[in-house]
């Protein structure tokens, strides 16, 4: 019998479920299930993918005729495949791969390849869906072959020639981009590559021609195991070296800001001596670009998040998480003024943004260098903001420039005939709304700026 408190996208799979035990997130794996996880126990195959750290690592809590019920690490906080960065798409499609790759050499495969079975966890990318697996039959196919390229190297390639915008199309396509959309996407010279011709434009072929056989996973048939690891290989060949060469306005943010050196070090020492002050032990920085300022309180934080619109940025963070090994900096991207909903059946299957922030519950929310480009460029009134961040926020540092600010001069200026709409941009509007949801504790302007820093405690 399904417990009360199942998570919401547990529905799709036979072998179990996920529920809540009170705060607990917990696994029951169903008697359909069994042979198989007693292999994959007895096999060590679960213990060599936790040391590989490539699985969620779980502990047994009760086993019973009924059914077995494991207990997974915790995940501070889940991002989902729509808020991913380029690098961090490709991570989760070379760690797929891997895994199948290990599974096969083993006598088991991957019956799923969803992207949405990963997740970002201490610094990587790691698999969470524990009943993925299933036993490995002879020259069969690998099942979830389409599922891969609908959900990875679909949504990879067309982030390569049209920018990592396209990764967002997975907000909308939970199952994976349709196979013939993403060929007709990609450019016709593609159909020269000898990867992508067999794997989009053929498989796109054979499913307009074989509809009934292609609709869901591959068309039956003889395949060897030696084929099927010459597959994995030249898949994992190609990801690895794709690359997206496009910039963007705020991948280098901090190489045209307005501050001067001195201002720029202030402001991050004021950021992080609040920051200790209020013994932080989480944080969310909104805005983050490539995490600088959340970086000055690495080592005191134990779970930092840091967002931001520009995937670009969070490429550049990501890359900073792997190449320093900061297990608690989890970056993700992410436009506030179009924060993510709830999608999926019902729209429970995976969480809003806003839901998984309450839950996160930080302990402070950063925004810098972000209220002018929400008012301003958004047309968030302040009161709105302020509802926003007291939503999820315990304590709020946050960044206003004044009139004066050569951002918001220009900001302003954008706004042509409309620019007096904006008259009640100034700080004591901002003070007085902020105020309704937040009660003051320091405000320090930054010496050689325009700009004031407040500290607010959400009342």
């Amino acid at each position: 019998m399904i417990k009360k408190n199942t998570h919401e996208a547990s529905f799709r799979d036979p072998s179990g479920y996920l529920f809540y035990d009170q705060a607990v997130l917990r696994r029951s794996i169903q008697p359909i299930y069994f042979p198989q996880y007693a292999a994959l126990k007895e096999r060590g195959f679960f213990d060599s993918l936790i040391q590989k750290k490539l699985l969620i690592p779980h502990t047994e809590t009760s086993i019973s005729d009924e059914e077995i019920i494991i207990t997974p690490e915790k995940i501070p906080f889940v991002t989902n495949p729509y808020e991913w960065s380029f690098e961090q798409y490709k991570q989760a499609a070379l760690l797929t791969l891997k895994i199948q790759n290990y599974a096969l050499s083993k006598g088991f495969i991957l019956k799923d390849a969803s992207a949405y079975n990963v997740t970002f966890h201490m610094g990587k990318p790691t698999f969470i869906d524990t009943l993925s697996f299933d036993f490995y039959r002879e020259d069969t196919p690998w099942r979830a072959y389409k599922q891969f390229i609908t959900h990875f190297l679909g949504p990879l390639v067309l982030a390569k020639y049209h920018g990592a915008e396209m990764l967002k199309m997975m907000q909308t396509h939970i199952d994976g981009l349709p196979i013939q959309l993403i060929s007709s996407l990609l450019p016709s010279k593609t159909r020269l590559n000898s990867i992508l011709y067999p794997n989009i434009h053929l498989l796109a072929k054979m499913e307009r021609k074989y509809s009934d056989d292609y609709k869901n996973e591959a068309k039956s048939g003889n395949l060897s195991k030696k084929a099927h690891e010459n597959i994995l290989t030249s898949l994992y060949d190609y990801i690895s070296k794709l690359k997206q060469n496009n910039r963007s306005e705020w991948g280098d943010y901090y190489s045209k800001t307005n501050y001067n050196s001195k201002a720029f070090l202030n402001k991050k020492k004021l950021v992080k001596d609040w920051v200790l002050q209020l013994k932080t032990n989480s944080l969310i920085d909104i805005g983050g670009n490539d995490g600088t300022f959340a970086r000055t309180v690495i080592k005191d934080v134990a779970n930092i998040l840091v967002t931001d619109i520009d995937s670009n940025a969070i490429d550049l963070c990501y890359n900073k998480v792997r190449e320093n090994d900061e297990v608690n900096l989890l970056p993700f991207v992410c436009d506030i003024l179009q924060p993510p909903a709830g999608i999926g059946f019902c729209n429970t299957e995976r969480e809003s943004l806003i839901k998984r922030l309450i839950n996160f519950s930080p302990d402070v929310t950063l925004a810098l260098a972000l209220i002018h480009h929400l008012t301003l460029s958004g047309n968030v009134p302040f009161e709105k903001s302020a509802a926003f961040f007291a939503s999820f926020s315990k304590n709020l540092i946050i960044e206003f420039p004044k009139r004066e600010d050569s951002w918001v001069k220009s900001l302003l200026i954008r706004k042509r005939e409309f620019i007096n709409h904006f008259d009640f941009y100034d700080q004591d509007n901002f003070e007085a709304k902020f105020g309704i949801y937040f009660i003051l504790v320091h405000k320090v302007k930054i010496e050689g700026t325009h700009r004031i820093m407040y500290l607010y405690k959400k009342k």
